[in-house]
């Protein structure tokens, strides 16, 4: 379709546009037609709300998100990266989805019909179909006759129509879906939000916090002032003070592996024979009058004719291609660089071609206005049609075939014009031949036979000077381990592995082979004790250097006297407020800003356990909030300080309590 050609063409609108929408998302009808979904008897990737999600409508997903990513970014593939943010994206919109639509249930709030026809086409789409550009005028402005227009060429009733309709269609199914689905998170969490408001006590509290202040005197002493030998930590205290904050540390089952890695690269002998083909190939290069056959046959680069300019000819080329003394069918000698041999001809040179046109659609029905496309390069348009823009001239039209059928184009303007030359390029890098694979395979497989139990591996690592890379706390969703590439197969050993000191077999991860031990299995719902050990001693430690402290200034009743027993000075904090984040020059100390207006004023308060240091203080003036507190105003003020958070705290929350069971480990 033309509107589609239109957004590959522009290329505009991000992946991150896509990524913003995620939430967004809904399966609907197109992913669960069919009763057949509850019945049949296979495998699912998990469960959320109580709806078991079954592995092929989760492929479903995975796939139409795939298509509208292609379609919004004028892209055909993708990399791994980019994959597993969508299958990761994927399941978010899926927790998002049941989570949601469980708890819709349960309180009778839907989406209807009419409403979302509405909100799709009626006088004021929603936002997520106004700023598609398929729907854009030549003004480049949302246009609903653009949108009807679109909506009339998908709901045609064709029995053979084409994949660019079938796209289209998928396209359109996806973003009236994601305006369902955000409807429904915009009114639940509208009402979230009336329900969870301010009240008049909490009004009372935010207007004394930023009305009221003190100036204080204190003495502060940091914990790194007393020896760590001077003080006595006890496995019963580390004990205590996990469970009481035992909830901090609460986790996901995890694995944690050490590996070696073992690099594919090529041999002399695989470099040495793509040296020879060059060699062998030079002189029929040179010479040949079907100088496509040979590139094509033999190179890496495909011939393709494409003219070249100073700017998009590769730097190596550039000065034979563009120098003084460059003249057609003129050859490099064979070049090497990074891992490839490469040589190349000037076919043709002495020329010029514009560096861009501005082109324009002509409208083909009736009360159809004209589209501007504006400015585009060769390389953006495509060699076909390029072709026929860069030759033509300022007023010209040419006819291409795009989408459902013929379109008719205009040349509204030509940018000055540059040198040009059309180039044919040789290149061959030299990759690891079977031969070599095989070698290096079976060295990595003879590490494995030779190394099956840890204390030996750790001993051959040792003893050969290998680099042992450490992967800890693994997720069972994780798709890859650190920097290598393709090795979901290791996180998916690590959690089918029973037996924390098991050696792997050889993974292949991209250009290295790779063997794993497994160095702990984790599958409580709390990390344990020994873990956060040292946080925990040192939290520990620093209370009982508070009540060391403490002892020290027993029966004091001035600064002054702590500061000397401190060793230390006697320090002036002015305008203290609870909405503060400072007190004084010692950062975020909390419980000194609290104990601060628990103080009666010029009354000294006790040894206050900060988070870095021990504080005794004594309120000078403390100053009372002036006026009455306007309830109203406070109110509406703080709904509107955490209006901007609490939707996304509501729904995580709701994802949160929704029961799920995630084992998409299984199937990736």
């Amino acid at each position: 379709m033309a509107t589609l050609q239109k957004i590959r063409n522009h290329g505009v609108l991000l992946l991150v546009i896509v990524g913003l929408a995620m939430l967004a998302f809904i399966l609907g009808d197109f992913l669960n037609s069919g009763s057949s979904f509850f019945n049949r008897n296979r495998e699912y990737v998990g469960q959320i709300a109580g709806t078991k999600i079954h592995y092929t409508d989760y492929e479903q997903a995975i796939e139409q998100l795939t298509e509208v990513y292609k379609i919004e970014s004028g892209r055909s593939s993708f990399d791994e990266e980019t994959t597993t943010q969508i299958r990761n994206q994927v399941w978010q919109m899926m927790l998002m989805d049941y989570s949601l639509r469980a708890e819709a249930e349960e309180i009778g709030m839907d989406v209807t019909a009419d409403e979302l026809s509405q909100l799709c086409i009626g006088e004021n789409p929603h936002q997520l179909i106004t700023t598609r550009r398929a729907f854009f005028d030549e003004n480049g402005q949302f246009s609903r006759d653009m949108l009807v227009r679109f909506l009339h060429q998908i709901d045609q009733d064709d029995e053979d129509s084409n994949a660019n309709l079938q796209q289209a269609r998928t396209y359109w199914m996806y973003w009236e879906n994601a305006v369902r689905l955000t409807q429904m998170q915009d009114k639940y969490t509208d009402l979230a939000q009336h329900l969870l408001t301010a009240n008049k006590l909490d009004a009372k509290y935010a207007f004394m916090a930023r009305e009221q202040s003190a100036d204080v005197q204190y003495v502060a002493q940091n914990y790194s002032a007393v020896a760590d030998s001077l003080i006595q930590v006890s496995n019963r205290d580390i004990r205590a003070l996990y469970n009481k904050q035992k909830e901090q540390y609460k986790q996901t089952p995890s694995r944690s592996i050490e590996y070696v890695t073992f690099a594919i690269t090529p041999s002399e002998q695989d470099f040495k024979a793509v040296a020879d083909m060059m060699n062998s190939l030079e002189e029929e290069f040179r010479t040949t009058d079907d100088i496509a056959l040979v590139v094509n046959t033999n190179s890496d680069v495909m011939y393709d004719a494409r003219h070249y300019s100073e700017q998009t000819i590769p730097e190596r080329y550039k000065e034979f291609a563009f120098g003084k003394d460059a003249q057609k069918d003129a050859c490099t000698g064979i070049l090497f660089e990074d891992n490839t041999y490469s040589m190349a001809r000037l076919m043709n040179c002495g020329y010029s071609r514009p560096d861009s046109v501005q082109l324009k659609l002509i409208a083909t029905q009736e009360g159809q206005e004209d589209s501007e496309l504006g400015w585009f390069t060769e390389e953006q348009l495509g060699r076909d049609m390029a072709e026929k823009a860069f030759i033509g001239k300022k007023g010209q039209r040419f006819t291409m075939t795009v989408g459902l059928g013929e379109q008719t184009f205009e040349i509204m303007d030509v940018a000055k014009s540059s040198p040009r030359v059309q180039l044919a390029i040789l290149e061959r890098e030299v990759t690891p031949s079977s031969k070599t694979y095989s070698a290096l395979y079976n060295q990595a497989k003879q590490f494995v036979m030779n190394n099956r139990s840890e204390d030996v591996f750790r001993g051959t690592v040792a003893e050969e000077g290998l680099t042992l890379y450490p992967a800890y706390n693994l997720d069972k969703n994780a798709n890859k381990v650190g920097d290598l590439a393709q090795s979901r197969t290791i996180v998916r050993w690590a959690f089918e592995e029973e037996s924390e000191g098991a050696v792997s077999d050889v993974f292949e991860c991209g250009d290295k082979f790779v063997v794993a031990l497994l160095t702990s299995i984790d599958e409580e719902d709390y990390r344990p004790m020994s873990e956060v050990q040292a946080e925990l001693t040192l939290k520990a430690r620093n209370q009982k250097k508070a009540d060391y402290l403490a002892e020290q200034v027993k029966g004091m009743t001035t600064l002054q006297e702590v500061a000397t027993a401190w060793n230390t000075t006697v320090q002036t904090a002015n305008d203290v407020r609870m909405d503060a984040y400072r007190f004084g020059s010692m950062g975020p100390e909390y419980k000194a800003m609290g104990a601060t207006f628990a103080t009666d004023e010029n009354t000294m308060s006790e040894v206050i356990a900060g988070n870095n240091a021990a504080i005794v203080l004594m309120p000078t003036a403390k100053r009372a909030a002036q006026g009455e507190v306007n309830a109203e105003t406070e109110i509406a003020t703080l709904n509107q300080r955490r209006a901007y958070m609490l939707p996304y705290q509501i729904i995580n929350l709701l994802q949160t309590e929704s029961d799920v069971e995630d084992n998409r480990y299984n199937f990736q």
